[in-house]
């Protein structure tokens, strides 16, 4: 992968496009069954513990100039960071199909021409990005980043001209702390690839602080969006929403380059992801064919519901990081030299299987904050124990 440090800018520009996203604007659509004053009070609480962690994440990698794998040897040992590792290149598989069909299904919606040509489509757009690499990005970024806020906006317009129908009553439907939980889910999604970008920044701290500004400001936006649009058509399906917004060509435009540039992070992440279980591998063909499998599945497979997804990705990567803060600002541990860090795995364990049971109760602030909270406190007890062991 590139090496070349990266601007602030750059950083900002790479969390905004990842913002800009149908995933992001598709999973707002379900708040519309809170009302939309509701609704919003649990996008801004969600997306604040989300990104809070998001910043935490990512200032760890900016400090130690590693990539997010790498910083999880820090607690985890050699064997364990390559455990989470193939765990998150598996979810970035995931999420790359997942990205792939629902922007094929939404660009087919906007000009029919088959599903599965949107899916190479996009696929072969994702390559391009990754193979013009990261640090070269600046301006075909600020070029693609200004035409999708013009957009977004005009979106922004057609939605919310008639805000009369953005205060009627609404059905009941999921609950308060479920709905923090999907917008906490989003950026938790994150955390296991912010560190692959601040890493690379010359100035990590700033970098870290912008990118969180920056994607909190851009994922709470298409939230809102998704939350509004849901509203004002009464659909849940983001494609039949931009038909009946009548943004044609322009909803194409959108779905197409919102969903490369996300994308892009995700199959990027993943080869970085990989060199960290194979050191020898190179990164870049990994992305390469992390993006032909994610269009392969694109195209076969069914991905129209992603909350089952988001919730095995915060029940996994919660309490990593977790962990992580605890060991990193707190106890300042590295076991980077260790095979496996076998107390802090079982702690892991702990906080996964805790995370998986708090799902079953309806608490107002969701459930990966209590999760956290739960798994550091573990650490920090265990890791008072083992100094006075020590």
């Amino acid at each position: 992968m590139e090496q070349k440090k990266t601007s602030t800018l750059s950083n900002g520009l790479i969390w905004f496009g990842a913002g800009v996203s149908i995933a992001e604007i598709l999973t707002g659509t379900y708040f519309g069954e809170l009302g939309f004053k509701k609704g919003i009070l649990a996008i801004f609480i969600g997306h604040i513990i989300g990104c809070v962690l998001f910043y935490l994440a990512g200032l760890i990698g900016g400090k130690t100039e590693k990539s997010a794998m790498e910083t999880v040897a820090l607690s985890f040992g050699k064997y364990g960071s390559k455990i989470f590792a193939l765990l998150n290149v598996i979810q970035l598989v995931g999420w790359t199909g997942i990205m792939i069909y629902d922007g094929a299904l939404s660009a087919d919606t906007a000009l029919h021409t088959g599903k599965w040509v949107w899916c190479l489509v996009i696929g072969v757009l994702i390559i391009v990005w990754i193979l013009i690499g990261l640090s070269n990005l600046g301006k075909v970024s600020t070029i693609a980043m200004a035409a999708l806020f013009i957009l977004t906006i005009v979106l922004c317009f057609v939605i919310f001209k008639d805000t009369s129908k953005l205060s009627g009553e609404v059905a009941e439907g999921m609950s308060f702390g479920a709905a923090v939980e999907l917008a906490v889910a989003m950026p938790l999604s994150w955390l296991p690839l912010i560190s692959d970008y601040t890493r690379e920044a010359e100035k990590p701290a700033q970098a870290t602080f912008v990118s969180t500004l920056v994607y909190f400001v851009t994922s709470c936006w298409m939230y809102i969006i998704g939350m509004g649009a849901a509203i004002f058509t009464g659909e849940g399906d983001i494609a039949a929403i931009m038909v009946k917004a009548g943004l044609g060509i322009v909803g194409l435009l959108i779905i197409v380059f919102s969903t490369v540039t996300t994308t892009f992070l995700d199959a990027y992440s993943a080869g970085v992801s990989s060199e960290s279980i194979i050191s020898k591998i190179k990164g870049k063909w990994v992305a390469i064919g992390v993006t032909v499998l994610g269009t392969i599945g694109a195209i076969t497979l069914p991905m129209d519901d992603i909350t089952d997804f988001l919730y095995l990705i915060g029940s996994v990567f919660a309490p990593m990081i977790a962990i992580q803060i605890a060991d990193f600002f707190v106890l300042k541990n590295d076991s980077s030299e260790k095979k496996l860090d076998v107390v802090r795995f079982i702690i892991w364990v702990l906080g996964f299987v805790a995370y998986r049971l708090l799902m079953r109760v309806d608490i107002p602030c969701g459930n990966t904050f209590p999760d956290m909270t739960i798994t550091f406190i573990l650490m920090l007890i265990a890791g008072k124990l083992f100094a006075k062991k020590k």
